[in-house]
């Protein structure tokens, strides 16, 4: 009785050992995984908010006046709560000059390319929408804050400029599928944009 209590105790353990031993030679390791996304159907609603364009923009987003400091009026976000991110819209009037549409153009440029140091591809697309506008869009890849940037004008009165932003520290390759998803409304908002 005495044996069995002093081998009852050292068979655990030697059980046990073996287990933990089969486990660690043929254990795998897991791939780093991301969360998975149950992003929502698209869905619009028009803007209501007095300005001098107009659109169709995405149910499960907000519009907020931008609060920047120096930002002017008509200048607003495009709030994704679930997302965390915005589509910051800058509007200027062109005021039939075309030397302004230029600058403009210019800094719709200028602002791009700040995302050179991170960004290992640009890819520049220019659209034409059933509304007869053209909307010049560029996609930017790697580690930026920015992901898509967008212009459109009627070339004598109206400017606008858009970027995404996200507001978290998550990777791109991670936010691959909002990317997505908030580039599909943009496209929508721009084919239905109407100047007031």
């Amino acid at each position: 009785m005495k044996l069995f209590r002093f081998l009852l105790p050292v068979l655990a353990a030697v059980a046990l050992a073996a287990c933990g031993g089969a486990d660690t030679e043929n254990y795998t390791p897991k791939p780093k995984g991301y969360n998975r996304l149950d992003l929502p159907a698209h869905t619009y609603q028009s803007l209501t908010e007095t300005h001098p364009y107009t659109f169709e923009y995405s149910r499960h987003a907000r519009v907020l006046p931008d609060s920047f400091r120096g930002a002017q009026p008509h200048w607003i976000f495009i709030y994704y709560p679930e997302f965390k991110a915005n589509v910051q819209l800058t509007y200027h009037p062109v005021l039939n000059s075309p030397k302004r549409l230029e600058g403009m153009i210019g800094d719709a440029y200028k602002l791009a390319a700040k995302h050179n140091e991170k960004a290992y591809a640009f890819k520049e697309q220019m659209v034409e929408m059933p509304n007869g506008l053209r909307a010049n869009l560029i996609a930017i890849s790697g580690e930026v804050p920015s992901q898509l940037q967008f212009y459109t004008t009627d070339t004598t009165r109206h400017f606008l400029r858009g970027a995404l932003y996200f507001n978290t520290a998550t990777q791109n390759d991670s936010l691959a599928p909002v990317i997505e998803y908030v580039r599909k409304d943009v496209m929508h908002m721009l084919n239905t944009l109407r100047w007031r």
